[in-house]
């Protein structure tokens, strides 16, 4: 990045802690796809997902003065925050009585990624187990920033995603692979 963007976005940065909506909005927004795509594939319910990104990006805007770092740890701070809020999501009481149960065949001529044998294998994963991969292969995120968003070490984040990886291969069997 040139010396001219960085020292704009420290400066959108400084005025959003300031209390600069419109600040905060130019940051957040380059970020708010990402934070969605995750949600969704976290909660497997658009409107859930959408939710979460909305209560999240709430929350960031309230803690913005605690973010410690410069502005390249924004990025991961707000996954995290938004990763944060589908757990919370998923353990209210309420996510497994008012969710209906999908009718099989009801979602046919839609996308087909979302009908696929690794999005249902996906899907049997836990969240922890899910949200390394999302993170690392689905978001394009680098081991680093994946590590920064599980609030864990590199190699720790390089190891969830191994062992998250080689669960999802042994539960796509031979006949879903072909």
């Amino acid at each position: 990045m040139s010396v001219a963007v960085i020292d704009q976005r420290l400066d959108l940065m400084s005025r959003a802690s300031a209390g600069d909506s419109d600040s905060f909005a130019t940051l957040i927004e380059p970020l708010l796809d990402p934070a969605f795509r995750l949600a969704a594939v976290m909660l497997a319910d658009r409107g859930a997902a959408e939710d979460a990104v909305q209560e999240a990006s709430i929350k960031a805007w309230r803690k913005l003065k605690q973010l410690r770092g410069n502005v390249g740890s924004l990025k991961p701070w707000f996954l995290s925050i938004v990763a944060n809020e589908c757990r919370m999501t998923r353990r209210t009481r309420w996510w497994s009585v008012v969710r209906m149960p999908e009718v099989p065949g009801a979602e046919e001529g839609s996308s087909g990624a979302m009908s696929s044998d690794l999005h249902t294998a996906l899907m049997r994963l836990s969240p922890d187990e899910r949200l390394p991969l999302v993170l690392h292969f689905y978001l394009d995120l680098p081991l680093d920033e994946v590590a920064r968003t599980l609030g864990v070490s590199p190699p720790a984040a390089k190891s969830r995603i191994y062992r998250a990886a080689k669960r999802l291969r042994s539960d796509l069997t031979l006949e879903e692979v072909f």
